[in-house]
């Protein structure tokens, strides 16, 4: 960042959270302290959608941490619908479980499902349901799991910055509807709008949902539109990239760019492979899936035996080509190095497995 030259503000505030984000993850910082594991539960998760990678990942986390302190698990998937999530969270009420983790289910969208549950003495705890990491008030949720939303759009700006010495032509790509997402992109666009010497090009409103049919179209039009004035595309998610990449391709834009492709949040499998090969896209801000799914066993052990969430917010990660090697880089997810696993286990105490 140096060629940036002195900073101030939101770019210097950004780029000092960037320097952070790109180290290898091999210290905890998590708790290490809270109550003995409260043998013999049964947990529901309600899935939003099996099929996005994160709610996936997430999963898998819960099922080994579940495992590991001793608990029955459940998963119920929502199937991406409105109607799957209310039924998902009926049939996890009618379970009468102790506890229920949401896996990206909208606090707001199931608010009276949720209450519901609540009025039956069942423990929930979310990730991804809310915007902000910690304690949602109505709905009753004990604890919402998630990374700062903000400080990824920061991270994933700032290397938008470093890697064009201050001179990108940004275009960055979101959905509206999604509390989280419009963050993210508001924040990358002050980001690059604060740097004196950079442009926002465009602020593409797509649906993930649409993004098959219109990034490539997307994709074409902005290239004959701005030509090599477009050097980095920002994305909310990796999977804009997913079909901006064939596109550019058979444009006969070189792998390398530009434009270049750094994505704010949540480090898909393809984006890890395009990370890795210098395929278009060189960044992807990742969340540490089964990190937070420990945390979501940890935090619902805190609720049952009556005590406050542990307040811990996983840092901010960029996986680049730079550190991809590391914290699961080999197994295309972000799971640090940190040895979280025997950390909980420690907390949970000798019941834990």
């Amino acid at each position: 960042e140096a060629a940036c030259g002195p900073q101030s503000g939101l770019v210097a505030d950004s780029l000092a959270l960037l320097a952070t984000a790109q180290q290898h993850t091999t210290a905890w910082d998590g708790p290490t302290t809270g109550p003995k594991a409260s043998p013999g539960k049964l947990v529901v998760y309600v899935a939003q959608d099996m099929r996005n990678g994160g709610v996936l990942g997430v999963s898998q986390g819960v099922q080994s941490a579940a495992a590991a302190i001793g608990w029955k698990l459940k998963i119920i998937d929502g199937v991406g619908t409105v109607a799957g999530r209310v039924s998902a969270i009926n049939q996890a009420v009618a379970l009468k479980p102790d506890g229920i983790v949401l896996g990206s289910v909208d606090a707001q969208e199931e608010a009276a499902a949720i209450r519901a549950a609540a009025q039956q003495g069942i423990k929930i705890v979310g990730w991804h349901s809310a915007a902000a990491a910690g304690p949602v008030q109505d709905p009753p949720i004990f604890t919402n799991v998630t990374t700062e939303a903000v400080n990824v759009a920061k991270v994933a700006a700032a290397y938008a910055l470093q890697t064009t010495n201050c001179t990108a032509g940004a275009v960055i790509f979101w959905q509206s509807g999604d509390a989280i997402g419009i963050k993210k992109a508001e924040m990358m666009r002050d980001v690059i709008k604060a740097c004196g010497t950079c442009k926002v090009l465009d602020y593409v409103n797509t649906p993930l949902a649409d993004t098959a049919a219109r990034m490539p179209q997307n994709t074409t039009s902005l290239l004959q539109r701005f030509g090599a004035g477009w050097t980095v595309g920002l994305g909310i998610n990796d999977l804009y990239f997913d079909f901006a990449a064939p596109a550019l391709r058979t444009a006969g834009v070189a792998s390398s760019g530009p434009p270049r492709f750094i994505s704010a949040g949540d480090g898909s499998v393809a984006a890890f492979d395009r990370v890795r090969s210098g395929s278009y896209q060189i960044g992807t801000v990742a969340e540490p899936l089964h990190e937070a799914g420990w945390q979501l066993i940890d935090e619902l052990n805190r609720a049952l035996a009556g005590q406050p969430p542990s307040g811990y917010v996983a840092p901010v990660h960029l996986v680049t080509k730079d550190n991809i090697q590391f914290d699961g880089g080999p197994k295309n997810i972000y799971d640090p190095d940190n040895n979280y696993e025997r950390h909980y286990k420690a907390v949970w105490g000798s019941t834990a497995r």
